[in-house]
Formats: structure tokens, sequence, C-alpha cells
């Protein structure tokens, strides 16, 4: 029948609650009914028009609901499934992995239970004809041919008889898709490739020592989940598990993913234990979900300075320094670090640190490509405020170099043609102080008594908190630039016979940047302070390049000029976003402010602050 349900398939499902993918199970055309919006996916009733079975839709059929392919009332033929029981409860419901749309909506609810409607018990062959001489003498009926009902494990069964060994033991275990997961299982099996891999951590608590390690799984319809092993189970899977092969995983367990460190869009995440079951599937046909990228552009970042959400990027190294080695306070141990400069087509540039095995293994080979201006796309990555707007790379990221995607093409395309001489400039030196940034200039706005008179602050970990204020001194006797490398921007010295050396980028260069690296007095109604500015938030309060100023002092001779030129910068106001550290210095805690932003004020946006500020004022009275 078009536009109709398949008769009783709410009782085929119920019979077979996890259907092997080779079972012969009849159509199963359900009606859509309560479609509605479940936290995150879709749920709905799925009628056969005697029966109903609450059922979820997958959530990468949210979309087709979004758009209107699948609509209330309408009708869905569903393809694959896993029936599950609700906790606690004797109900099932049901976990649609795939289907197809039929029909979309129908006028009205399909209900087949009405006595005209109604599919009778068939009838014997002498009743069929003593009814065909009735009034409907004119409609030829044929009985219902009387058929043998099969389990779907009768039905495997005799398939695997007439199968070949190798055959028959492909269909030995049930895969199951990674949507179709919840806490509430009991056995399972997946199939799925490791697209990215963690670097073995230790920690230490209350209850002792331990290791642990992450990786992030994809399955064949692109769903992923990230699974976390413990100790022993760490120490077992650390080695098995390689970057882009296929594994059968089964006897983890699942829980609700921590909001806070999740890096995967999945409600759950998976536990791995010394019991599981990892085998990599090296002889049968696997397939190759790519990693998949969610690329953020260059000058988009601003957003996600010190939050919580991870980044992917695609840009042309314009530079890799050689690897440092960078000694952890907390247990002394050196970490290996290396830098590199990254441009997109927005024009902008930013510093990735690449840290541990990354630094030494495609950090070389990125340092040994350098002079190519390769194309590299890494993935979760870690946005902080250093130098304005900077890039880490955690124990999951993944680096690619020159990948085979559209986005890299088209880059290169780009950069060919037109990035290789285009001027480019550096994000930090671009971050608006509009509200819309996660961490912008009206985002933990204080006075700076309310820093200064807190020396505790910054003692764990730096604090950071937007100011608006002037800047009331720049002491024109202090060294306020140092000579850099016009890669790296690091330190350089002069070297034997000319030039300069770098020792980030163990070269010499016959030129060298210079780069500020100055301290003043900020003031406000309520207090002062000296910070500490670099290069970028330098220019910006001083209004001119350090070379100018250089020029102005040493080249002209023109000391009045020089100190003209710091005192016309002090006395006007800016807004600044500082972070806020404790030194030691003999022996004795200090405050170490740094300025990390620097923006004009925008009288607009702050005249809605303050009226915003008065009405709290107004409201808490």
């Amino acid at each position: 029948m078009a536009n109709s349900v398949s008769q009783d398939a709410i009782s085929t499902i119920l019979a077979n609650p996890s259907p092997d993918s080779s079972s012969d199970l009849p159509e199963i055309i359900v009606q859509v009914l309560d479609l509605k919006l479940t936290g995150n996916r879709y749920t709905f009733n799925a009628s056969d028009g005697k029966m109903k079975l609450r059922a979820i839709f997958p959530s990468n059929m949210s979309s087709d609901i979004m758009t209107g392919s699948v609509q209330n009332k309408g009708l869905v033929k569903i393809l694959d499934y896993t029936l599950n029981d609700i906790p606690n409860k004797s109900e099932k419901y049901l976990i649609v992995t795939k289907c197809e749309v039929v029909s979309s909506a129908l006028e009205t609810e399909i209900k087949t239970g009405e006595p005209d409607i109604v599919l009778k018990k068939p009838k014997l062959e002498h009743e069929v004809k003593n009814e065909a001489n009735t009034d409907f003498a004119g409609i030829v009926l044929k009985p219902k041919q009387e058929m043998v009902s099969k389990s779907a494990a009768q039905i495997v069964h005799e398939q695997r008889e007439n199968m070949a060994p190798l055959a028959r033991m492909s269909m030995t275990r049930r895969v199951h898709p990674l949507v179709s997961l919840n806490p509430y299982q009991g056995n399972w099996t997946i199939k799925v490739r490791l697209t990215s891999k963690g670097t073995m951590r230790t920690y230490k608590n209350a209850r002792g020592e331990g290791c642990v390690f992450n990786v992030e799984l994809t399955d064949e319809d692109g769903t992923q989940i990230q699974a976390t092993m413990f100790n022993e189970a760490a120490r077992k899977f650390y080695e098995k598990f390689q970057l882009g092969k296929v594994y059968y995983i089964s006897r983890g367990t699942l829980k609700v993913a921590n909001k806070q460190f999740k890096t995967v869009k999945n409600d759950y995440e998976m536990t791995l234990n010394d019991n599981s079951m990892v085998e990599e599937a090296s002889e049968e046909e696997t397939f190759i979900p790519e990693t998949k990228f969610n690329f953020v552009p260059i000058d988009q970042l601003g957003p996600y300075v010190n939050g919580r959400e991870l980044v992917d990027i695609i840009g042309v190294v314009q530079s890799v320094t050689a690897v440092s080695n960078i000694k952890r306070k907390i247990d002394n141990e050196n970490i290996p670090k290396r830098d590199m400069i990254v441009a997109d087509e927005t024009k902008k540039t930013v510093v990735v640190s690449l840290w541990n095995e990354l630094a030494n293994n495609v950090g070389q080979e990125l340092f040994d490509l350098a002079d190519k201006s390769p194309i590299v796309a890494i993935k979760s990555l870690k946005v902080s405020d250093f130098q304005g707007v900077s890039l880490s790379t955690l124990g999951k990221s993944t680096v690619m170099i020159n990948p085979d995607v559209s986005e890299a093409k088209k880059l290169r395309s780009w950069y060919d043609s037109e990035g290789k001489g285009s001027s480019m400039a550096n994000i930090g030196m671009g971050l608006s102080p509009s509200r819309s940034g996660a961490r912008s200039m009206y985002t933990d706005r204080v006075s700076l008594s309310d820093i200064t008179g807190n020396q505790s602050l910054g003692d764990e970990k730096p604090a950071f908190f937007s100011i608006k204020a002037f800047v009331s001194l720049i002491r024109p006797e202090q060294a306020m630039w140092y000579r850099g490398c016009k890669t790296c921007n690091k330190k350089v010295t002069e070297a034997i016979g000319s030039g300069y050396w770098c020792e980030g980028c163990q070269k010499n260069d016959e030129e060298c940047n210079l780069r500020y690296i100055m301290v003043s007095k900020i003031s406000d109604p309520r207090g002062e302070a000296w910070v500490s500015a670099f290069n970028e938030e330098a220019e910006k309060i001083v209004g001119c390049s350090a070379e100018e100023l250089d020029k102005l002092k040493s080249e002209l001779g023109d000391i009045d000029g020089y100190q003209q030129k710091l005192k016309e910068a002090t006395w006007i106001p800016h807004l600044f976003r500082v972070s806020v550290t404790q030194n030691e210095y003999n022996n004795e805690k200090r405050q170490r402010i740094t300025v990390r932003a620097v923006a004009p004020i925008d009288f607009a946006e702050e005249s809605r602050y303050l009226l915003e500020d008065i009405k709290k004022m107004r409201g808490s009275h």
C-alpha cells in the first residue's frame, strides 16, 4: 500500500531486538508521531497503526528534521536499529541507527485497529470461494500463502551452514554503530578507526600515582567518541593503539561525558579497562573515515582565548624554530617545545607551539620543509592569550602536513598566486574590544586596587582581568627594547664578524628587529601599578615602533624629541587586558602584571557598559 505502514512492524522489531545485518527481515515502515527535541536528540513514537514504541533518531538525522525532510506524522523506513530496555521500567525503546524517508506528513494518524481496516486471520479456501459468490463477485480474492515463521537466529544459522568458513567468521559479531551506544546497554562491539591518540600522562592524587591516556574513535558513519584508559589498561593498550588503524572494541563502559573535558561531539564517553577487548581489523575490509576538521580562520580565534573549547586550524607555515627545552616547574622535567608561525587567507598569522613528541617528530619535518612553505592542518589546539593570541598543542592534537583536503588545495592556490607577496599581521594586534569575544575588554572588569590589594592573585596560576586606565609614566632611561630575530622574535646576540646569531633558529642573519620590552606605570581613579608591555602592545601605547623611537634617540640625537614622544603617550585612556602572576625575587614573592592586549576606548560601548553597571547597582539596593 502506498504511503502506509508495514503490517505488524512493531511486533517484528520486538521479536528481533538486535538483528544481524544479514538477517532476512521484512520491510519495516512506521509512522513518526509526537516528534520532539529531547536534549540534543529527536525522539518520537514509532507506530504501525496497532502498536507504538518509543524511539530516538540518530544525531545525523537532525539536519533532515530541521529542514523538514522528516516530519511528524510522516513515514520512515527503518534499515537498522537496536532495541534497548528503559532502566527501572518494563518498557523498551528503539534506537534507530539508519533509516530513510518514505513520505512527508500525512493528514492523520494511521490506525489499523478499526474493524474495517484490521487484517483478519487468513480465511480457508472454501470460505473465500463462498464469499466470492456474494456482492463482491467481481473481486477475486486469493488466500494468503501459509508461511513457516522463523526466528532471526534460525535464519542466520541456515545461512551459515551454506557459507565458507571465512564467511561464517565474518558473521560472528554484531557491530553496533557508535550512535546507538548508551550506558544502559550490555554487551556490544564497535568497529572504529583511531583518529587521535594522546600521549601517556602520569598523575598523583590521594590514592597514589597512576597513568592515563585518551584516544578518539570514529566509526564508518563519522560518529566520534572519546575513550580513556587508566593504569593497567593504559599500559596494555598504549602500544596496541596505532593512529589510523581500525579496531574491534568490546567490553568497555560508557558514562555521560564531562563537558569540561570532552573534545568530540558525543553525549557519552568510553572507559576501557584491563578486561576490555581490542582487536585490530587487519584481515577484513576496512572503512576509511578521514580525520574530521572544523577549521577556524585565524582572524576569528579571539572568542576562543582562554576558553575550554579546542580549535582546528589550517594554514601556510611561515617559519619554524629549532627545538628547545622548557623546564616544567612542578617536577623540573625538561619538555621539548618548538614554535612556528602560520598564516591563512585572512592575512593574519599566529604562533603555534608544538610540545613533546610533536616538537621532535613532526616539528623536525616542518623545520626541514619550512623554506617550501608547506600547508599544515592541526586538530585540537588550545587558544591562550600569550602574545595576544597563540596556539598550543595538547597530548591529543593531530598535525597533518600538506593534507589531501579541499581547504589545503584552495589555500595553496591562494598563497602561490597572492598570499606569498601579501603583508601579514599577527592576530594579537587585531583583538576587538567588543563584547562578542569570550574574553573581551568588558569581561572581568576590575580596578587596579582590586589587583594590588590582593597579593595572592596569580599564586597558583595566572589570573586575567580587564582594566580601564591611563598610562601615567614611562621612564625614558629604561632599556625599552631588545634586538630580536626577524624569524622567531627571540633575542639575538652579535655574531663574530658580522650579523646576529639566533639561538632559537640556530642561524646567523645580517639584520634584526628592535622589539619593545617596556615597563610603565598605569593609573585609574582607585590606584596605580607598574606593568610590563611587549612589542605589539607597547607600539599601541607609544604610537610608533621601537625602530622609529631608536632612530629618534640614537641616529638623530634628539633626546628632547625622544622624551617628548614618551610624554605624549601618557594620560591617554586605554582598555587593557592584563595577566597577574607571582614572581620570586630574593626569596620574596612579587606580583607581575603583564599587558596582554590594548585597545582604544569605544565610547559608545563604554557608555553601554556603564549603564548596565548602574542598573546592577540599583538592583542590589
